[in-house]
Protein backbone atom coordinates (compact mmCIF):
# COMPACT_ATOMS: atom_id res chain seq x y z
CA UNK A 1 0.00 0.00 0.00
CA UNK A 2 1.28 3.19 -1.09
CA UNK A 3 0.11 7.00 -0.02
CA UNK A 4 1.16 9.59 -2.18
CA UNK A 5 2.48 13.05 -0.74
CA UNK A 6 0.86 15.95 -1.61
CA UNK A 7 2.06 18.18 0.38
CA UNK A 8 4.95 20.85 -1.19
CA UNK A 9 8.33 22.07 -0.05
CA UNK A 10 8.20 25.54 -0.11
CA UNK A 11 12.36 26.39 0.29
CA UNK A 12 12.14 29.90 2.90
CA UNK A 13 12.61 33.17 1.52
CA UNK A 14 16.43 34.98 1.99
CA UNK A 15 16.00 38.03 1.45
CA UNK A 16 14.78 39.34 4.82
CA UNK A 17 18.11 36.98 6.18
CA UNK A 18 20.49 38.85 3.72
CA UNK A 19 19.66 41.91 4.13
CA UNK A 20 20.22 41.63 7.97
CA UNK A 21 23.47 40.69 6.65
CA UNK A 22 23.98 36.90 7.39
CA UNK A 23 23.09 33.68 8.48
CA UNK A 24 22.43 35.01 11.95
CA UNK A 25 19.42 35.07 13.90
CA UNK A 26 20.26 38.88 14.36
CA UNK A 27 22.31 38.91 11.67
CA UNK A 28 25.51 39.60 11.63
CA UNK A 29 26.78 43.05 13.44
CA UNK A 30 29.51 45.73 11.78
CA UNK A 31 32.29 45.26 13.83
CA UNK A 32 33.10 49.42 12.40
CA UNK A 33 29.23 49.96 14.24
CA UNK A 34 30.70 48.76 17.17
CA UNK A 35 33.82 50.85 17.30
CA UNK A 36 31.92 53.44 16.39
CA UNK A 37 29.57 52.88 19.56
CA UNK A 38 32.87 52.16 22.07
CA UNK A 39 34.43 55.35 20.99
CA UNK A 40 30.77 57.50 21.64
CA UNK A 41 30.86 55.48 24.84
CA UNK A 42 34.25 56.45 26.03
CA UNK A 43 33.70 60.39 24.92
CA UNK A 44 31.28 60.02 27.39
CA UNK A 45 32.68 58.51 30.32
CA UNK A 46 34.84 61.67 31.50
CA UNK A 47 30.97 62.98 32.27
CA UNK A 48 30.44 59.56 34.50
CA UNK A 49 31.70 60.94 37.99
CA UNK A 50 29.20 63.83 37.55
CA UNK A 51 26.01 61.75 36.72
CA UNK A 52 26.73 59.25 39.04
CA UNK A 53 26.89 61.95 41.61
CA UNK A 54 23.52 63.46 40.75
CA UNK A 55 21.50 60.27 40.51
CA UNK A 56 23.23 59.49 44.09
CA UNK A 57 21.94 63.36 45.30
CA UNK A 58 18.49 61.97 43.28
CA UNK A 59 18.28 59.08 45.78
CA UNK A 60 19.63 60.96 48.64
CA UNK A 61 16.11 63.40 48.44
CA UNK A 62 14.48 60.08 47.63
CA UNK A 63 15.43 59.01 50.92
CA UNK A 64 15.02 62.33 52.62
CA UNK A 65 11.35 62.75 51.28
CA UNK A 66 10.79 59.71 53.73
CA UNK A 67 12.04 60.45 56.21
CA UNK A 68 9.67 63.94 56.35
CA UNK A 69 6.83 62.48 54.60
CA UNK A 70 7.17 58.97 56.08
CA UNK A 71 6.99 55.78 53.83
CA UNK A 72 4.25 57.25 51.40
CA UNK A 73 3.43 55.40 47.89
CA UNK A 74 5.13 58.54 46.19
CA UNK A 75 7.94 58.91 48.66
CA UNK A 76 8.75 54.88 48.29
CA UNK A 77 7.86 54.95 44.36
CA UNK A 78 10.51 57.69 43.91
CA UNK A 79 13.21 55.85 45.93
CA UNK A 80 12.40 52.94 43.91
CA UNK A 81 12.88 54.70 40.86
CA UNK A 82 15.85 56.09 41.88
CA UNK A 83 17.24 52.58 42.88
CA UNK A 84 15.82 50.83 39.72
CA UNK A 85 17.75 53.43 37.79
CA UNK A 86 21.08 53.02 39.61
CA UNK A 87 20.98 49.28 38.89
CA UNK A 88 20.98 49.74 35.45
CA UNK A 89 24.01 52.39 35.57
CA UNK A 90 26.38 51.47 37.98
CA UNK A 91 28.25 49.16 36.05
CA UNK A 92 27.89 51.75 33.39
CA UNK A 93 29.50 54.58 35.37
CA UNK A 94 32.20 51.66 36.42
CA UNK A 95 30.90 51.00 39.70
CA UNK A 96 29.21 46.92 39.47
CA UNK A 97 29.13 46.99 42.88
CA UNK A 98 26.94 49.80 43.44
CA UNK A 99 24.43 47.48 40.38
CA UNK A 100 24.57 44.98 42.65
CA UNK A 101 23.39 47.04 45.55
CA UNK A 102 20.78 48.95 43.96
CA UNK A 103 19.36 46.00 42.60
CA UNK A 104 19.05 44.63 46.48
CA UNK A 105 17.35 47.78 47.16
CA UNK A 106 15.07 47.28 43.86
CA UNK A 107 14.47 43.52 45.17
CA UNK A 108 13.44 44.64 48.68
CA UNK A 109 11.17 47.63 48.00
CA UNK A 110 9.57 45.69 44.33
CA UNK A 111 6.33 44.98 45.28
CA UNK A 112 4.51 47.76 45.90
CA UNK A 113 2.26 46.43 48.30
CA UNK A 114 4.84 46.24 50.62
CA UNK A 115 7.30 48.91 50.50
CA UNK A 116 6.34 50.69 53.15
CA UNK A 117 6.96 48.13 55.49
CA UNK A 118 10.48 47.62 54.67
CA UNK A 119 12.77 48.93 57.40
CA UNK A 120 14.33 52.16 57.14
CA UNK A 121 17.24 51.16 58.51
CA UNK A 122 18.00 48.59 55.93
CA UNK A 123 17.04 51.05 53.10
CA UNK A 124 19.46 53.17 55.11
CA UNK A 125 22.15 51.03 54.90
CA UNK A 126 22.01 50.34 51.05
CA UNK A 127 22.20 54.48 50.04
CA UNK A 128 25.38 54.30 52.46
CA UNK A 129 26.74 51.41 50.84
CA UNK A 130 26.22 52.79 48.14
CA UNK A 131 27.70 56.58 48.86
CA UNK A 132 30.48 54.59 50.69
CA UNK A 133 31.32 53.09 46.99
CA UNK A 134 31.49 56.25 45.28
CA UNK A 135 33.74 57.98 48.40
CA UNK A 136 36.10 55.13 48.92
CA UNK A 137 36.19 54.47 45.08
CA UNK A 138 34.99 50.70 45.82
CA UNK A 139 34.07 49.43 42.60
CA UNK A 140 33.52 46.34 42.51
CA UNK A 141 32.36 42.82 44.61
CA UNK A 142 36.30 41.98 44.30
CA UNK A 143 37.02 44.74 46.64
CA UNK A 144 36.85 42.49 50.10
CA UNK A 145 34.82 45.45 51.78
CA UNK A 146 32.08 45.59 49.22
CA UNK A 147 31.96 41.58 48.65
CA UNK A 148 31.04 41.49 52.87
CA UNK A 149 28.69 44.44 52.40
CA UNK A 150 26.79 43.35 49.70
CA UNK A 151 26.78 39.86 50.44
CA UNK A 152 25.41 41.04 54.07
CA UNK A 153 22.54 43.65 52.72
CA UNK A 154 21.87 40.84 49.90
CA UNK A 155 21.24 38.26 53.30
CA UNK A 156 18.88 40.41 55.05
CA UNK A 157 16.83 41.10 51.79
CA UNK A 158 16.08 37.37 51.36
CA UNK A 159 16.04 37.05 55.61
CA UNK A 160 12.76 39.32 54.94
CA UNK A 161 11.49 37.39 51.98
CA UNK A 162 12.45 39.58 49.27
Amino acid sequence: MSQQNSGQTIPPNSALRQRLGGSGRLGAIDPAAIAKAEAALKSLSSNFAQWLADEITKLEAARQAIRVEGATAEAMDSLYLRAHDLKGLGTTYGYPLITRVASSLSRMIDDKDKRAAAPLELIDAHIDAIKAAVRDEIKSEEHPVGRVLVEELERRVRAMGA
